[in-house]
């Protein structure tokens, strides 16, 4: 099924201000970055902030040799992909394509409100506070947004006496 599809059946593409009012609106995504050598891509659920513009941040906590900091310094392209799927008739979402990099420490500091997540799991916070954190940002080069809002066209609705 291709996006022509989806719009032919009443799906819309979202423009860049649609795409900017969805990610303000929107606290966790999933990162893709390559993996090893001819593995499958990595990916993780992230919680992110966003500045409304080309800039995602995110927060990784716990150890300064894991995986997917390590994975995240070697990518020289990434994705995230964030969604929301209120109901099987109404669903947002928004494919972002770009690149990932550590925010120096003194940048992050000067980023302050900007960079701060507005949710992150309880768990996390917690751990966090015991472990390193790193900020990272991913910088949008390409965003890309499908939405569908509503019943399709022809969608047969029938109430309880069959009517």
């Amino acid at each position: 099924m291709t996006v022509d599809d989806l719009t032919e059946q009443g799906a819309e593409r979202m423009d860049d201000e649609a795409i900017a009012s969805f990610l303000s609106s929107q606290r966790v995504g999933v990162l893709g970055v390559p993996g090893e050598a001819g593995a499958a891509p990595v990916m993780r659920p992230l919680s992110f902030a966003y500045d409304g513009a080309d800039s995602l941040y995110l927060l990784y906590v716990g150890s300064a040799e894991s995986r997917k900091r390590d994975l995240s310094d070697r990518a020289e392209a990434a994705r995230f992909l964030v969604y929301s799927a209120e109901t099987a008739f109404n669903w947002r979402s928004v494919l972002l394509s770009g690149r990932i990099e550590r925010v120096p420490p003194a940048e992050a500091e000067a980023l302050g409100e900007a960079a701060t997540l507005r949710w992150q799991p309880d768990l996390l916070r917690a751990v966090g506070e015991r472990s390193d954190s790193t900020l990272y940002r991913f910088a949008v080069d390409e965003r890309t947004g499908l939405r569908h809002a509503g019943l399709p066209e022809g969608f047969d609705v029938r109430t309880d006496d069959g009517a």
